[in-house]
This record gives C-alpha cells, structure tokens and sequence, in this order.
C-alpha cells in the first residue's frame, strides 16, 4: 500500500514537472538537460566512448536527463547514466561543453540544451533500470560522433576525446611527438 501511494507522489510531481517545461517552451525559453559521456580506456591505451538508445525513437544518444532539484547538475548527470546505462565511475564537476537538439513534447518541439559532464567509469553494473529499454555500445570516440545525429554532440566527443588523450599522454610523460606517425613529417 505504502509503495503505490509513494509510486502516485512520484507520479504526480513529474506531471507538475512536465507541465512546468511546457509552460516554459510555450513562452519561446529553451529548457536546460545534463548529460554523461560516459568513457573508458581499454587495454590502458583505447579510447572508448558509449552510446545508447534513446528509449522512444531509438536513436543513438548518450545518457542524459532533466536536471534533478536539489542536486547539482554535474551529479543529475551521474545518476541518469547510472539509470540509462548501468554505469559508475569518476565524473567531472564541470562540463566539458553543451549542446542544442529539439525535443518533442506533446504537440510542439521544443529547443533543449545539454551541459555534457565527462564520465570516466570503472564498472558497469549487472542490472540498472532502464537495462530492458535500452541498447548500449562502447565505440572509438570517432564512430560515436559519426553516429549521433546532433552535430554539436559529435564535435564534442571529438573535443572531449582529444582531451583526454592528451591529458593522458601528459600523465605517462609521453610527448605529442611520439603520438605523430613517422611519415607525418614528409
């Protein structure tokens, strides 16, 4: 009895949510998400970067969600690839960058913008909420750009993954010139 009455809260306060992003779309504001990108290091030199299925459309996305009030944006970000995808790890406290899509929400499409908080994980959990809605795939940060459909979001995995690697070669103490092929110079 206990968990439908608080199944009915939860219920009720994300309707009151949803119709407060609707009254902001309708007056022209774009709404605000937070995003994971969620990454790990394979064999401790590659790069890997994940991919999910949106839930509705299934289209290939990262994980992200509505910010949750009362957390920071950058932990909002934590618990829906936690949610969405069934990882944990190191996250960053600042964005790394954001981007713009067009969400659908009821009858109109609405300007949504994303702070994307970089993710490092170090497990992925056996079983998460979402796992029977979803589609997950790890891939070299170069496929993902290609197969996210907003533009600004694979220029930001680019961004991001260069980053990473270089912030990982300064760590190992290995110089930008050891990353050049050896034809690079002729």
């Amino acid at each position: 009895m206990r968990d439908r009455i608080f199944a009915k809260l939860v219920y009720i306060r994300n309707m009151d949510k949803a119709k407060q992003r609707q009254k902001r779309a309708a007056h022209g504001h774009s709404l605000q998400q937070v995003a994971a990108l969620a990454h790990r290091w394979v064999d401790d030199s590659r790069l890997e970067v994940l991919v999910l299925s949106s839930r509705e459309t299934h289209r290939p996305v990262i994980p992200k969600g509505w910010p949750i009030k009362g957390r920071k944006d950058w932990k909002s970000a934590e618990i829906e690839a936690r949610q969405e995808a069934g990882v944990v790890g190191r996250i960053a406290r600042k964005p790394v960058g954001q981007y713009r899509y067009w969400k659908r929400i009821n009858r109109q499409f609405v300007l949504v913008q994303v702070a994307v908080y970089p993710l490092e994980v170090t497990r992925q959990l056996d079983d998460w909420p979402e796992r029977s809605e979803r589609t997950l795939i790890w891939l070299p940060p170069e496929d993902a750009a290609l197969l996210v459909d907003e533009t600004d979001l694979g220029t930001l995995i680019l961004e991001c993954a260069r980053n990473l690697r270089s912030a990982r070669h300064r760590k190992a103490g290995i110089s930008s010139q050891a990353e050049k092929p050896a034809d690079a110079a002729i």
